[in-house]
């Protein structure tokens, strides 16, 4: 009888809420402005001799790098950010290897490592979700192998300072480390300059936030030229599909509208949270395109009540230290306002926030 491995056999597969998304989507951290004007006339004429083709990827790689003042030798564009997880877990995890993941955070660091019969060791962030840097250094061993940090984190949009990172990496030259930056446009801070310095250092980005292209799946990994080498040898050479390859030139070339959209986002965020401190709900301050809050017992009824009005969110309940929370994705000022005006409705129906002193965050 055919038997998946042990390792696969324990694994819990990540099964995000996907079905019946009909509403404003504030759920998974998408763009609600959707992808540059330039990215939708480029798609329209792709013809049938380039989607019967197998698509190359190293002309746009190079375009990408000089984007990013990398060499093409330091990046690998990915099937998004969950292949370049994948693909760091395969090149350097042997069973009985360990795995550092700071939690709360991205799901698929602790379910690829777990996949390689990797040992994952999960630090709990400190309080206020703050980045647990002493325990994570206390827990390195010989044995660690991979360290994965979302910086900032999801759900929480909790930062890291890069010197911390930094002296992370250094502390386990035998690790992978990479630095998850899929939220970077909303951040505005990076460590991709020095991902070719440091040679256990990997960064990794996503065109699926501030670009709006999750549909099409497309990400990079950057690091050290040997390491992305080693990397390359496990990587299918055509993962990323050719839709994809050839709008991507035209989304970096719209850097206007992409930092437009940014510009948006970040105020809105602001605009968001004082709100929110305004109505008594507490709140983390982000460095993200979402703030997660804590609506307590009535999570599942706050989610619905939003449903009901039209907009889609994420309980975020179930994860590390995540009782009671909900995430709250930001958008443009119009769906933000949408989101404003529904929250003061659901709030005053379940009598949320109320004992709360104005302005209270997290």
């Amino acid at each position: 009888m055919l038997e998946a491995r042990a390792a696969v056999q324990g694994l819990h597969a990540y099964k995000p809420p996907l079905a019946g998304r009909v509403g404003l989507r504030l759920d998974f951290n998408e763009s609600t402005a959707g992808c540059s004007p330039r990215v939708l006339e480029r798609l329209r004429g792709i013809d049938a001799e380039l989607l019967a083709r197998y698509p190359e990827r190293e002309p746009v790689e190079k375009k990408v790098a000089s984007f990013l003042g990398l060499d093409a030798a330091q990046v690998l564009l990915t099937n998004g950010v969950d292949e370049a997880i994948h693909l760091l877990c395969s090149t350097y995890l042997d069973p009985g290897d360990e795995a550092l993941v700071v939690v709360p955070t991205f799901a698929m660091y602790a379910i690829f490592a777990l996949a390689e019969a990797a040992r994952v060791i999960e630090v709990r962030a400190g309080d206020d979700f703050a980045f647990p840097a002493s325990e994570l250094l206390a827990r390195l061993s010989p044995r660690t192998r991979l360290i994965a940090v979302a910086n900032p984190n999801n759900p929480t949009g909790v930062a890291v300072a890069g010197e911390i990172l930094i002296r992370i990496a250094r502390a386990a030259p035998q690790a992978a480390v990479l630095v998850d930056e899929a939220y970077f446009e909303f951040h505005g801070e990076t460590l991709m300059a020095q991902a070719g310095q440091i040679e256990n250092l990997f960064v990794a980005r996503t065109f699926s936030k501030a670009y709006g292209l999750a549909g099409l799946r497309i990400g990079i990994l950057a690091g050290e030229a040997r390491q992305m080498a080693m990397v390359r040898r496990v990587a299918s050479p055509y993962s990323v599909n050719a839709a994809a390859l050839a709008v991507l030139p035209e989304a970096l070339r719209d850097q206007e509208y992409v930092d437009r959209y940014v510009a948006q986002v970040r105020n809105n965020r602001e605009k968001l949270q004082l709100e929110l401190g305004r109505i008594g709900l507490r709140y983390w301050p982000s460095h993200a395109n979402f703030v997660l809050v804590r609506i307590g017992p009535a999570h599942v009824e706050f989610v619905r009540a939003l449903r009901e009005r039209g907009i889609l969110v994420r309980d975020r309940d179930s994860d590390p230290g995540c009782e009671g929370c909900v995430r709250l994705t930001v958008g443009t000022d119009e769906h933000t306002q949408a989101l404003i005006d529904a929250l003061r409705e659901v709030v005053e129906r379940l009598g949320l926030g109320a004992g709360l002193p104005s302005g209270v965050r997290a």
